[in-house]
């Protein structure tokens, strides 16, 4: 396990210029993460290129992007799309003729899930097969790239890949009682883990979260060389999630979602980056802050740590009439004779829950669920969600927003000089970036 590294000061190096090129590793689908530093790569005059990770037809087959879905896909990323699909994991590949794992696991019960066992040969030959398929279309693309990218240019690729759960009735009936059960609906998230099920699962998000860097990293090692070799330089980065420091008690301490199940590969994805970086690549996993986004919105709770952050943005520098605005929006999006105060007053008391504390322990990352865990932090989240005007109008998508605009420019000039394979980005440098765009 990596150590807590938290990035203390905010970065000013750029190394990055028009005729540089920046590859997005990962489709851009909506907002998230990425769009910041897409940002930072558009405003130094950065060539963008992206990948998709193809369609499935009817027959589930992966196909490359017709044409109107190729012109949606470079209008929303604003670059030129390399339209080969790939699509990391291997939940949907086989040998011919033979079951997917999705096929597999589409037909266990609910109620028979725990006991329902897998072809653990079958599912290797299934994941060899997706390895391969994968590997394939990256040497295709990375074709393209070498072809895209100029001698002396400096590239930045982008990795965004994560996720990798089958698409399954079942699956998704588990984790609404893994990830929002309270009581009777309550479920272990160790039971799940236990399972054939869940180890696939740790399996598949092995592969699309944490060895797709890898593999990017050792596919672009001619790209890499040619590059340096005349006169370039070239970075990759990854986002990771390890938890964040957030302010508790006056004071900035880490703390985490609990159970974050990707957090195994998520480890992973920091292994590669530490290897890499030893071997004199410039490798950097950025652990970011919890927000929400259409992925995340299954972890009811994740979203609690995000009220700190109108502590830390007055704390860092924030003497300023921004950060006072920050908090009169969040006001507003609250029903009418409910205070600001009391949502932060109720965050802190959650946070200094006898429960929620034993959480708040580093070295055993990730851990499992609890009942008492479900109670307190599934009750708090639907508790402050019921006093908004808006379930679709949250102060945490206002916040969620505002540490997306600080983490862009935080991670594009860091990788101009980064300081190590793994970094954290707390609320305490988040906030002192956004103070820093709006001051004056």
């Amino acid at each position: 396990m990596s150590e807590l590294t938290p990035l203390r000061e905010i970065p000013h190096e750029n190394i990055f210029r028009k005729g540089d090129v920046f590859v997005l590793f990962g489709e851009l689908f909506g907002r998230g993460y990425v769009n910041g530093l897409i940002e930072e790569a558009r405003k130094a005059g950065m060539t963008i290129l992206g990948i998709t990770v193809g369609r499935r037809d009817e027959e589930h087959r992966l196909r490359s992007l017709n044409e109107q879905e190729l012109q949606e896909a470079e209008a929303n990323l604003g670059g030129r799309v390399i339209n080969v699909p790939l699509m990391a994991g291997f939940d949907q590949d086989a040998p011919s003729g033979e079951p997917t794992p999705t096929d597999l696991i589409a037909k266990m019960g609910l109620k028979t899930w725990q006991e329902d066992k897998l072809d653990w040969d079958h599912i290797e030959r299934c994941r060899e097969v997706g390895i391969k398929r994968f590997r394939d279309s990256l040497a295709q693309v990375v074709a393209e790239l070498d072809k895209a990218i100029p001698d002396g240019a400096n590239a930045f690729f982008a990795h965004t890949m994560a996720g990798g759960i089958p698409k399954t009735k079942v699956f998704l009936a588990i984790a609404n009682r893994v990830y929002k059960g309270r009581g009777d609906r309550f479920l272990s998230s160790r039971e799940l883990l236990d399972s054939d099920l869940g180890k696939f699962i740790l399996t598949n998000f092995d592969e699309v979260t944490a060895n797709t860097f890898r593999r990017l990293i050792d596919a672009t090692a001619g790209i890499r060389k040619r590059l340096e070799d005349s006169g370039g330089q070239v970075r990759y980065t990854a986002y990771g999630y390890h938890g964040t420091e957030i302010l508790i008690n006056g004071e900035y301490q880490w703390q985490t979602y609990t159970n974050y199940t990707q957090g195994y590969a998520k480890m992973r994805l920091e292994d590669h980056a530490e290897a890499a970086w030893q071997e004199g690549v410039k490798a950097t996993v950025f652990n970011c802050p919890e927000i929400r986004t259409n992925s995340s919105d299954i972890f009811v709770g994740v979203e609690l740590s995000l009220f700190p952050l109108l502590y830390a943005l007055k704390r860092e520098n924030g003497e300023g009439s921004w950060a006072g605005e920050q908090w009169q929006i969040c006001q507003e999006l609250l029903e009418e004779g409910v205070d600001l105060q009391q949502i932060l007053d109720k965050i802190e008391a959650y946070n200094n829950d006898e429960t929620i504390r034993k959480f708040r322990n580093f070295d055993a990352w990730p851990m499992d669920n609890t009942a008492e865990l479900a109670d307190v932090m599934v009750g708090t989240s639907e508790e402050i969600t019921k006093l908004h005007k808006d379930r679709k109008a949250l102060i945490t998508d206002h916040l969620s927003a505002l540490v997306l605009e600080g983490t862009g420019p935080l991670m594009f000039h860091e990788a101009s000089a980064p300081h190590g394979p793994v970094l954290w980005l707390g609320h305490d440098i988040i906030a002192r970036q956004l103070n820093r765009l709006h001051a004056g």
